[in-house]
């Protein structure tokens, strides 16, 4: 298995003496293979080793299990009593063929989801692995304590849990056995050639069977080179109001975004 953490695009360590600091001042700024110089009609060594690596990366992160005690640690998974469900998919590779499978709760899932969580409560967080585990052990260590800090302090949350085997439609079925006002799925994203620990965050206002992405709002790229988990909890917390107030989601529902200075602060673990 290669390293899920690639190297950083736009710093190879072959030397580029001719590259101008303008144009290294752009590749600074994306992690797009843009001005990365050519040997004929090929990438440099370099590159097309990075591209390699990365590539690696990628298919590591779709097909690596998730390990709790491994990715988040037993101390976290006491602090916020999280525990594990799973979907109608037996494994990895029977998810990766039958998305349709990852859509629905197994009915243990279901009883266990029944016994264990409160029902009707105004805000649910979910945690599913998705198409990248690398993606959870990355980011929800951060951004799991703001959320649960930041929505305390005006509604009621329900209790937390992580889905295996997931994929977004696993809302409605939640929507369905819980009846959450609005459900938060934290969900691993299929990687890409940039960062394989990419995570995004699919939202609806009382999820249902018959619901599709159209009922449905997104933030994505939630990751050390995109948005950062505190600002992601703010825009979440947010969306959840506005859902809430407006009772509804998906294509009815914009989000409001504002600058960095004028969000207010919210509480950080």
């Amino acid at each position: 298995m290669s390293n899920l953490e690639p190297v950083p695009i736009g710093r190879s360590p072959v030397s580029e003496p001719g590259l101008s600091e303008l144009m290294r001042a752009i590749r600074a700024r994306t992690p797009a293979r843009i001005l990365a110089g050519r040997a004929g009609p090929a990438y440099l060594t370099a590159t097309q080793l990075e591209l390699r690596q990365d590539h690696a990366a990628a298919v590591d992160a779709v097909h690596v299990e998730m390990d709790l005690d491994k990715d988040f640690g037993q101390d976290f998974l006491n602090k916020w009593g999280l525990f594990e469900v799973r979907t109608c998919a037996a494994s990895k590779a029977e998810f990766l063929l039958r998305p349709d499978l990852g859509r629905r709760l197994s009915d243990h899932a279901r009883q266990e989801l029944i016994r264990r969580c409160p029902a009707a409560v105004d805000f649910q967080i979910v945690i599913g692995d998705g198409l990248s585990a690398a993606a959870l052990r990355a980011q929800v260590p951060r951004l799991l304590p703001i959320l649960m800090a930041g929505a305390a302090d005006r509604v009621s949350i329900g209790h937390p849990f992580i889905v295996r085997y997931c994929r977004v439609g696993v809302l409605n079925d939640i929507g369905d056995l819980l009846k959450p006002a609005v459900v938060a799925l934290l969900i691993g994203e299929r990687p890409g050639l940039a960062t394989a620990e990419s995570l995004s965050v699919y939202m609806a206002y009382h999820p249902r069977t018959g619901h599709n992405d159209a009922n449905r709002n997104l933030i994505s790229n939630i990751h050390a080179r995109g948005i950062a988990p505190e600002d992601a909890a703010q825009r979440i917390l947010a969306l959840a109001d506005k859902m809430r107030s407006r009772q509804a989601s998906g294509v009815e529902i914009k989000e409001d975004l504002v600058k960095a200075d004028e969000t207010r602060s919210l509480p950080r673990e």
